[in-house]
């Protein structure tokens, strides 16, 4: 392994720890915990490069300094679960970026997850069916054992209900084709936005997951990449339990 290659992984180590630390001292520990995992392992691929043992001596000690602090968050974080106390809030700003489907739900989404619940009323026009595929999309993609959606939203009673119902069922062909069963369900009352996860994750988007803003164009930065999408300001709770939705 070459010098530069090892300064790389140095660099990277250190830009994902320094982002471990700052949604720790945030509060959020969840993200965080991803963050130092990933951190650790570009460090110990750091320390297995180098031949210098002062070097190799002084990665030791800042390894087991950021095990020994993932250890302490992991267990605080399944005594608050234990407890029914977690509550976490993630604070989204008018215009930011790098809150993608797969950066937001990823550090809640366990290889053991199988049902998801989805209770959106704005699941109707265009864009926001393109949402709800993109978010099922990441599902697929983060969870091979993902086995069945369940969508309760609205219809819009002024508008052709034929494009929702049409792209919902295309997409349940779809998802069906890859083993996932999507069920769908309509509310006339629904208002509250609210995601829930089998493994006991609850989260809860005060924009429901239509949260992005219109891109300036087919062809401007975001159109595709949803981390480089901007955002409406909104906020995001997050909760455990240990009780989950039956069918």
């Amino acid at each position: 392994m070459t010098d530069n290659h090892v300064s790389g992984m140095e660099a990277s180590a250190v830009s994902v720890l320094k982002r471990a630390v700052e949604l720790d001292q945030s509060g959020r520990f969840q993200d965080s915990l991803v963050c130092y995992q990933e951190g650790i392992q570009l460090l110990i691929d750091v320390l297995k490069a180098l031949k210098d043992e002062s070097k190799r001596g002084h990665y030791r000690e800042k390894i087991k300094g950021y095990m020994d602090r993932a250890e302490q968050i992991k267990a605080q974080v399944n005594q608050m679960k234990e407890d029914g106390k977690y509550h976490e809030q993630i604070k989204i700003p008018e215009d930011a970026t790098g809150f993608s489907y797969e950066a937001l739900f990823k550090p809640y989404i366990s290889s053991a997850l199988s049902e998801v619940w989805v209770e959106d009323p704005y699941i109707r026009h265009t864009h926001q069916l393109y949402n709800f595929l993109r978010f099922c999309e990441m599902l697929l993609k983060l969870c091979s054992k993902v086995k069945r959606i369940h969508l309760l939203t609205s219809q819009d009673e002024q508008a052709d209900k034929t494009q929702q119902s049409s792209a919902l069922s295309e997409l349940r062909d779809s998802l069906g084709g890859q083993g996932v069963t999507l069920d769908v369900q309509y509310s006339s009352t629904i208002h509250d936005r609210e995601i829930r996860f089998d493994n006991g994750w609850i989260i809860k988007i005060g924009r429901g997951l239509d949260y992005f803003k219109k891109p300036q164009g087919r062809f401007s930065i975001g159109y595709c990449d949803y981390d480089l999408r901007r955002c409406q300001e909104t906020s995001v709770d997050i909760f455990h339990t240990k009780h989950t939705k039956t069918l």
